[in-house]
């Protein structure tokens, strides 16, 4: 009764409040997507997991062996299959957080397999899959009230976001939390596979020829490397409230 209630006033304040466009970009791995999710259901927004839609494309592309052997993409081939994909997102009312889904199928636990962030920068640099995605994003965020994370969220999808956040870590830090969370869930997992995939992740999203992984000149840098995830949600909750307030 007492989280419910909280919850109600939570969702009378923000009603109150002026809504904006939270723009969270950043690195791999670092907890972008935790702590966007938990901004979003503290202040009533709709969150988005832009990751989750690059994620779902790579999926389907492997499903349909749309990869060379050298891990190139069959651009021609995938292009022709966009119409066919479609992403949507779920609230899971146990988790209260939304789940991604690709053609009605709930796929949350397949995208974050260590096959699919290998896969997923040669995707997310594909011209015609970031140009079809990045739409969908645009939209969804037409109303404001959105919090969504990414790559390039502050400086292409919402360029005139009034909250822009820009989270790094060390790729040690990175490679470590992805270990754990992958152990948790009991998947299979290397630490040094996976310091590797964060490394080469990195470069792929900060040299690729569309929207590459920068930092906005107007967005806050949060270095979250040392920082536990109740330090990240009140300072992300203080930025907010500075912002609005």
């Amino acid at each position: 009764m007492l989280q419910q209630e909280q919850a109600r006033n939570v969702s009378e304040y923000t009603e109150n409040m002026k809504k904006i466009i939270i723009a969270i970009d950043g690195y791999s791995s670092c907890g972008k997507s935790t702590m966007a999710k938990d901004l979003a259901r503290e202040i009533g927004y709709i969150y988005v997991d832009t990751g989750a839609m690059y994620r779902a494309v790579t999926l389907y592309a492997l499903r349909k062996d749309l990869f060379r052997p050298d891990g190139s993409v069959k651009t021609g081939e995938l292009e022709a299959c966009m119409p066919d994909i479609d992403i949507s997102f779920r609230l899971n009312k146990e988790t209260m957080r939304p789940d991604t889904y690709l053609n009605g199928e709930l796929i949350e636990h397949e995208i974050r397999t260590l096959e699919v962030s290998s896969h997923v920068s040669p995707i997310a640099a594909v011209p015609f899959v970031r140009h079809a995605l990045v739409a969908q994003q645009q939209q969804m965020g037409k109303e404001k009230g959105i919090v969504m994370d990414g790559r390039d969220i502050g400086t292409t999808v919402f360029p005139h976001a009034e909250l822009k956040i820009f989270v790094t870590a060390s790729a040690e830090v990175r490679a470590q939390r992805r270990f754990d969370e992958l152990k948790a869930k009991g998947m299979p997992a290397r630490f040094n596979d996976i310091l590797r995939n964060v490394q080469e992740r990195d470069y792929i999203d900060t040299h690729r020829e569309i929207s590459p992984l920068r930092r906005a000149e107007d967005a806050i840098l949060l270095d979250n490397s040392n920082m536990t995830i109740d330090q990240q949600r009140q300072w992300l909750i203080d930025r907010y409230n500075e912002c609005v307030g």
